[in-house]
Protein backbone atom coordinates (compact mmCIF):
# COMPACT_ATOMS: atom_id res chain seq x y z
CA UNK A 1 0.00 0.00 0.00
CA UNK A 2 1.29 3.44 -0.90
CA UNK A 3 1.91 6.10 1.71
CA UNK A 4 0.39 9.55 1.23
CA UNK A 5 3.27 11.86 0.38
CA UNK A 6 1.40 15.11 0.94
CA UNK A 7 -1.98 16.69 1.49
CA UNK A 8 -2.65 19.92 -0.37
CA UNK A 9 -5.18 22.68 0.07
CA UNK A 10 -6.40 23.71 -3.38
CA UNK A 11 -8.04 27.12 -3.74
CA UNK A 12 -10.33 28.12 -6.63
CA UNK A 13 -11.86 31.54 -6.14
CA UNK A 14 -13.76 31.50 -2.85
CA UNK A 15 -13.83 27.70 -2.72
CA UNK A 16 -11.26 25.30 -1.32
CA UNK A 17 -10.78 21.56 -1.34
CA UNK A 18 -8.15 19.01 -0.37
CA UNK A 19 -6.07 16.69 -2.50
CA UNK A 20 -3.75 13.86 -1.52
CA UNK A 21 -0.67 12.77 -3.45
CA UNK A 22 0.15 9.08 -3.18
CA UNK A 23 3.67 8.20 -4.25
CA UNK A 24 4.39 4.90 -6.01
CA UNK A 25 6.16 2.00 -4.41
CA UNK A 26 9.07 2.62 -6.79
CA UNK A 27 9.61 5.79 -8.81
CA UNK A 28 11.74 5.04 -11.85
CA UNK A 29 11.56 6.05 -15.49
CA UNK A 30 9.18 8.79 -16.61
CA UNK A 31 7.15 10.35 -13.81
CA UNK A 32 3.54 9.45 -14.58
CA UNK A 33 0.88 11.31 -12.58
CA UNK A 34 -2.79 10.35 -12.60
CA UNK A 35 -5.22 12.96 -11.23
CA UNK A 36 -8.16 10.76 -10.21
CA UNK A 37 -11.62 12.19 -9.49
CA UNK A 38 -14.21 10.34 -7.41
CA UNK A 39 -17.74 9.30 -8.34
CA UNK A 40 -20.97 11.08 -7.41
CA UNK A 41 -21.62 9.17 -4.20
CA UNK A 42 -17.99 8.72 -3.23
CA UNK A 43 -15.07 10.79 -2.00
CA UNK A 44 -11.31 10.83 -2.28
CA UNK A 45 -10.97 8.19 0.50
CA UNK A 46 -13.73 5.76 -0.44
CA UNK A 47 -13.05 2.07 -0.90
CA UNK A 48 -13.05 2.20 -4.69
CA UNK A 49 -10.63 5.12 -4.80
CA UNK A 50 -8.24 3.45 -2.37
CA UNK A 51 -8.37 0.20 -4.34
CA UNK A 52 -7.43 2.11 -7.51
CA UNK A 53 -4.68 3.88 -5.59
CA UNK A 54 -3.17 0.61 -4.44
CA UNK A 55 -3.38 -0.99 -7.88
CA UNK A 56 -1.75 1.92 -9.71
CA UNK A 57 0.89 3.04 -7.22
CA UNK A 58 2.04 -0.59 -7.05
CA UNK A 59 2.74 -0.28 -10.77
CA UNK A 60 4.78 2.92 -10.62
CA UNK A 61 2.18 5.66 -11.06
CA UNK A 62 1.80 8.71 -8.85
CA UNK A 63 -1.84 9.24 -7.93
CA UNK A 64 -3.55 12.46 -6.87
CA UNK A 65 -7.04 12.03 -5.42
CA UNK A 66 -9.22 14.87 -4.22
CA UNK A 67 -12.69 15.86 -3.10
CA UNK A 68 -15.00 17.83 -5.32
CA UNK A 69 -16.17 21.02 -3.63
CA UNK A 70 -19.60 19.63 -2.64
CA UNK A 71 -18.06 16.61 -0.96
CA UNK A 72 -15.47 18.72 0.84
CA UNK A 73 -18.24 20.66 2.58
CA UNK A 74 -20.19 17.50 3.42
CA UNK A 75 -22.98 17.78 0.85
CA UNK A 76 -24.41 14.80 -0.99
CA UNK A 77 -25.56 16.81 -4.00
CA UNK A 78 -22.94 17.01 -6.76
CA UNK A 79 -21.80 20.37 -8.06
CA UNK A 80 -22.90 21.48 -11.54
CA UNK A 81 -20.72 20.03 -14.29
CA UNK A 82 -18.85 23.31 -14.99
CA UNK A 83 -17.82 23.50 -11.33
CA UNK A 84 -16.75 19.84 -11.33
CA UNK A 85 -14.56 20.58 -14.34
CA UNK A 86 -13.15 23.71 -12.69
CA UNK A 87 -12.18 21.63 -9.66
CA UNK A 88 -10.43 18.99 -11.80
CA UNK A 89 -8.51 21.72 -13.65
CA UNK A 90 -7.41 23.36 -10.39
CA UNK A 91 -6.12 20.10 -8.94
CA UNK A 92 -4.30 19.32 -12.19
CA UNK A 93 -2.61 22.72 -12.07
CA UNK A 94 -1.46 22.04 -8.50
CA UNK A 95 -0.22 18.56 -9.45
CA UNK A 96 1.82 20.02 -12.30
CA UNK A 97 3.34 22.57 -9.95
CA UNK A 98 4.12 20.13 -7.14
CA UNK A 99 5.10 17.00 -9.07
CA UNK A 100 6.31 18.19 -12.49
CA UNK A 101 5.11 15.06 -14.30
CA UNK A 102 6.64 13.73 -17.49
CA UNK A 103 3.21 12.32 -18.36
CA UNK A 104 -0.05 13.71 -16.95
CA UNK A 105 -3.22 11.60 -17.04
CA UNK A 106 -6.64 12.86 -15.99
CA UNK A 107 -9.81 10.89 -15.31
CA UNK A 108 -11.43 9.00 -12.49
CA UNK A 109 -14.42 7.00 -11.39
CA UNK A 110 -17.86 7.40 -12.93
CA UNK A 111 -18.98 11.06 -12.66
CA UNK A 112 -15.43 12.21 -11.95
CA UNK A 113 -14.20 10.51 -15.10
CA UNK A 114 -17.03 12.05 -17.07
CA UNK A 115 -16.04 15.55 -15.88
CA UNK A 116 -12.44 14.90 -16.91
CA UNK A 117 -13.56 13.51 -20.27
CA UNK A 118 -15.47 16.71 -21.02
CA UNK A 119 -12.32 18.72 -20.28
CA UNK A 120 -10.33 16.46 -22.60
CA UNK A 121 -12.94 16.86 -25.34
CA UNK A 122 -12.48 20.63 -25.07
CA UNK A 123 -8.72 20.28 -25.62
CA UNK A 124 -7.53 20.42 -22.00
CA UNK A 125 -3.78 19.76 -21.91
CA UNK A 126 -3.04 16.20 -20.77
CA UNK A 127 -1.30 13.11 -22.10
CA UNK A 128 -4.14 10.65 -21.57
CA UNK A 129 -7.60 10.05 -20.15
CA UNK A 130 -8.27 7.10 -17.81
CA UNK A 131 -11.96 6.31 -17.26
CA UNK A 132 -13.04 3.93 -14.51
CA UNK A 133 -16.69 2.86 -14.88
CA UNK A 134 -17.70 5.55 -17.35
CA UNK A 135 -21.42 6.37 -16.75
CA UNK A 136 -22.68 6.12 -20.32
CA UNK A 137 -26.28 6.57 -19.15
CA UNK A 138 -28.21 6.81 -15.87
CA UNK A 139 -29.24 3.51 -14.33
CA UNK A 140 -32.43 2.27 -15.98
CA UNK A 141 -32.38 5.08 -18.56
CA UNK A 142 -30.32 3.80 -21.51
CA UNK A 143 -31.95 6.34 -23.83
CA UNK A 144 -30.15 9.21 -22.02
CA UNK A 145 -26.69 8.69 -23.47
CA UNK A 146 -23.73 10.76 -22.28
CA UNK A 147 -21.70 10.21 -25.42
CA UNK A 148 -21.88 13.37 -27.54
CA UNK A 149 -18.43 14.65 -26.57
CA UNK A 150 -16.55 11.34 -26.67
CA UNK A 151 -15.66 11.42 -30.40
CA UNK A 152 -13.96 14.82 -29.87
CA UNK A 153 -11.33 13.44 -27.46
CA UNK A 154 -7.99 13.38 -29.26
CA UNK A 155 -5.67 12.14 -26.49
CA UNK A 156 -5.26 8.41 -25.78
CA UNK A 157 -8.16 7.04 -23.74
CA UNK A 158 -8.39 3.85 -21.69
CA UNK A 159 -11.93 3.11 -20.52
CA UNK A 160 -12.78 0.31 -18.08
CA UNK A 161 -16.35 -0.86 -17.60
CA UNK A 162 -17.75 -4.04 -16.18
CA UNK A 163 -20.02 -6.19 -18.31
CA UNK A 164 -22.63 -6.01 -15.47
CA UNK A 165 -22.44 -2.22 -15.12
CA UNK A 166 -25.99 -0.85 -14.97
CA UNK A 167 -24.73 2.57 -16.07
CA UNK A 168 -23.05 1.28 -19.23
CA UNK A 169 -24.93 -1.24 -21.35
CA UNK A 170 -22.29 -3.03 -23.44
CA UNK A 171 -24.22 -2.95 -26.73
CA UNK A 172 -24.75 0.80 -26.41
CA UNK A 173 -21.08 1.43 -25.63
CA UNK A 174 -20.01 -0.75 -28.56
CA UNK A 175 -22.12 1.48 -30.84
CA UNK A 176 -20.40 4.58 -29.41
CA UNK A 177 -16.98 3.02 -29.99
CA UNK A 178 -17.62 3.04 -33.73
CA UNK A 179 -17.59 6.85 -33.63
CA UNK A 180 -14.65 7.65 -31.35
CA UNK A 181 -11.00 8.28 -32.25
CA UNK A 182 -8.70 5.30 -32.94
CA UNK A 183 -6.80 6.19 -29.75
CA UNK A 184 -9.83 5.24 -27.61
CA UNK A 185 -9.27 1.82 -26.00
CA UNK A 186 -12.19 0.00 -24.39
CA UNK A 187 -11.43 -2.67 -21.79
CA UNK A 188 -14.34 -4.78 -20.60
CA UNK A 189 -14.06 -6.31 -17.13
CA UNK A 190 -15.92 -9.58 -17.43
CA UNK A 191 -18.61 -10.01 -14.79
CA UNK A 192 -17.86 -6.76 -12.94
CA UNK A 193 -20.50 -4.23 -11.92
CA UNK A 194 -20.25 -0.42 -11.66
CA UNK A 195 -18.09 -0.77 -8.53
CA UNK A 196 -15.84 -3.37 -10.23
CA UNK A 197 -17.33 -6.02 -7.93
CA UNK A 198 -17.68 -9.58 -9.22
CA UNK A 199 -19.93 -12.34 -7.93
CA UNK A 200 -18.39 -15.37 -6.22
CA UNK A 201 -19.89 -17.49 -9.00
CA UNK A 202 -17.60 -15.73 -11.50
CA UNK A 203 -14.65 -17.70 -10.19
CA UNK A 204 -12.50 -14.67 -9.44
CA UNK A 205 -12.21 -11.92 -6.83
CA UNK A 206 -12.49 -8.14 -6.76
CA UNK A 207 -8.74 -8.01 -6.10
CA UNK A 208 -8.09 -9.89 -9.34
CA UNK A 209 -10.26 -7.37 -11.21
CA UNK A 210 -8.15 -4.52 -9.81
CA UNK A 211 -4.99 -6.38 -10.83
CA UNK A 212 -6.42 -6.54 -14.35
CA UNK A 213 -7.06 -2.79 -14.23
CA UNK A 214 -3.56 -2.12 -12.95
CA UNK A 215 -1.79 -4.31 -15.51
CA UNK A 216 -3.79 -2.92 -18.44
CA UNK A 217 -3.14 0.65 -17.28
CA UNK A 218 0.58 0.05 -16.99
CA UNK A 219 0.69 -1.38 -20.54
CA UNK A 220 -1.36 1.57 -21.85
CA UNK A 221 0.97 4.09 -20.21
CA UNK A 222 4.01 2.34 -21.67
CA UNK A 223 2.36 2.23 -25.10
CA UNK A 224 -0.07 4.87 -26.42
CA UNK A 225 0.40 7.43 -23.62
CA UNK A 226 4.18 7.26 -23.73
CA UNK A 227 4.18 7.50 -27.51
CA UNK A 228 1.89 10.54 -27.40
CA UNK A 229 4.14 12.17 -24.83
CA UNK A 230 7.23 11.54 -26.94
CA UNK A 231 5.51 13.03 -29.97
CA UNK A 232 4.55 16.10 -27.93
CA UNK A 233 8.15 16.66 -26.77
CA UNK A 234 9.65 16.62 -30.25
Amino acid sequence: MAEASATWRVQVGDRETTAVHDAPAADSGPRVVFVCAHGAGGNRDDRGMLAVRDALTARGLHLVRFNFFYKEKGSGRPDPMPLLQECVAAVVARAREELRPDLLIIGGRSMGGRAASMLAADGFACDGLLLLAYPLHPAGQPEKLRDAHLPSIAVPVLCFNGTRDDLCRPDLMEAVLRRVQPTFTMHWLEGADHSFHVLKSSGRTDAQVLDEVGDATRAWVAGPVGAAGAQRDR
